[in-house]
């Protein structure tokens, strides 16, 4: 049995896979973060339908559909960074040093190689992740894989545009990440951070400014590949999808 047809009887039963594949059903042969949960949703549900021999046993936590339980450990955090890597549309190997999570062009998500719990706000741990200037320290970072080349002014997207599906999976990546840690909605919980030519702009915003979080604008992107409607930042901020259950406030933040 291969990857295609597991994803296609976890469809069957009533799994939520994303929107990749030819049929835009997350059936597309990538066993990435949407079909493992979905795989250990399905299991844990066998689970429970076996008879118990013994004593109940607490109840486990539950697999957030966007980003598996374990990829999200106990920790203490603030707030979630969004970057593009400014790379292609796969996390390479340098990617997943630097970031939490990645979604890559098809909507998958991808963890990185530090654990968030390593950016605890007590206090950075070895191999934390590396994303944001002075300000890796109880931020969660999230990045997604495209914009190899692009150049802000006059706007070119580059080799490797960002593409709808990762558009579309960022907020329920967000809204998975601030449930799991209870950072607020209306707290700036997050800032999109684009990357030009190599550049960062949040390394350009955050430097020598660990305590400064405020003065880094909520999206500081000015115009999204995946969009060609949405110019300004306020207008990026207003493109971002809202998951269900959570709301927009009048500023655009996730509530």
């Amino acid at each position: 049995m291969d990857t295609r047809e597991i994803q296609t009887r976890l469809k069957t039963l009533g799994y939520f896979l994303g929107t990749s594949g030819p049929a835009k059903d997350g059936v597309d042969g990538d066993f990435g973060g949407k079909s493992q949960a979905a795989t250990i949703a399905a299991l844990d549900e066998l689970l429970s339908l076996k008879p118990s021999t013994s004593a109940p046993k607490p109840a486990q936590p539950t697999t957030t559909a966007a980003v598996p339980t374990a990829w999200m450990p106990a920790a203490k955090m603030d707030r979630i960074i969004v970057h593009w890597t400014a790379g292609n549309h796969k996390a390479s190997a340098l990617d997943k040093e630097h970031y939490n999570l990645l979604i890559e062009a098809n909507g998958g998500v991808v963890r990185g190689k530090p654990s968030i719990d390593l950016n605890d706000r007590g206090g950075a741990k070895a191999g934390y992740a590396a994303h944001t200037l002075n300000c890796n320290t109880g931020s969660i970072g999230v990045s997604l894989c495209c914009m190899a080349g692009a150049v802000e002014s006059p706007f070119k997207a580059g080799s490797a545009p960002m593409t709808r599906e990762q558009w579309d999976e960022l907020p329920h990546v967000l809204a998975a990440l601030c449930r799991r840690y209870g950072i607020p909605g209306r707290r700036r919980p997050c800032c999109l951070t684009p990357r030009f030519r190599g550049r960062s702009a949040s390394s350009r915003r955050a430097s020598g400014t660990s305590p400064g979080w405020p003065s880094i604008p909520r999206s500081s992107a000015r115009r999204l590949a995946a969009t060609s409607s949405a110019r300004g930042p306020q207008r990026c901020s207003a493109d971002l999808p809202r998951p269900a259950g959570c709301r927009a406030s009048s500023s655009g933040d996730i509530s």
